[in-house]
């Protein structure tokens, strides 16, 4: 994100007076409060419509629901989310952060404290987002490498020639039709495992 662009932030407070005074707090260059609601109930549209780049809520009872929106938004798209609130449960506090919470502040919410929480937690999401990342790259490569392999024992099994050889005609295919070792192993083992006899 250029660092002209200010950090857009959904707030969700039961608290309409607390609500006021945070989105005070947080009238800093930099930051901009692009909606405030009162229940986590309408969070799901909100993220959607304006697509947030981190999600601040203040619940003084905050429930089931709340971490249930939250984790379907999780799963569709990520945000930083800090949640404050009294309850210091460590059940709750664990299906939170597993719900998507990036930053749990047990403790009520503080206008002069909320900038510095947010900052952590974009932090914390921007790593944690990279780790993602280089996990899924991490798994489509050893998915990528399986398909080749069985995409070389097929070759082998149908045309009776070794696994180097085989390994030689992926690689062939790959560069003739511009693609990637593992796209050609798929398509390979889509074609020849159709055509293999079956057995008895």
């Amino acid at each position: 994100m250029p660092s002209t662009a200010a950090l857009r932030v959904i707030l969700v407070d039961d608290n309409a007076e607390r609500a006021n005074a945070v989105a005070r707090g947080l009238a800093l260059p930099g930051l901009e409060i692009i909606s405030v609601i009162p229940t986590a109930s309408g969070l799901l549209y909100q993220m959607a419509q304006q697509e947030p780049d981190v999600v601040v809520i203040a619940l003084d009872s905050p429930d089931r629901d709340v971490l249930e929106s939250l984790s379907i938004a999780s799963s569709h798209n990520p945000r930083p989310v800090v949640m404050f609130s009294g309850s210091g449960d460590s059940g709750f506090i664990g299906d939170a952060i597993r719900a998507g919470v990036t930053a749990y502040q047990a403790e009520d919410i503080q206008p002069e404290r909320v900038k510095a929480v947010i900052d952590v937690a974009m932090a914390q999401f921007s790593a944690f987002n990279d780790l993602r990342q280089e996990l899924d790259r991490t798994r489509a490569q050893l998915a990528d490498r399986k398909r080749v392999e069985k995409a070389k024992g097929l070759i082998s099994a149908i045309h009776g020639v070794d696994e180097e050889e085989a390994f030689r005609t992926l690689r062939k295919l790959a560069m003739d039709q511009n693609q990637t070792l593992g796209e050609v192993a798929r398509n390979v083992i889509a074609v020849l495992e159709k055509s293999r006899p079956e057995r008895k």
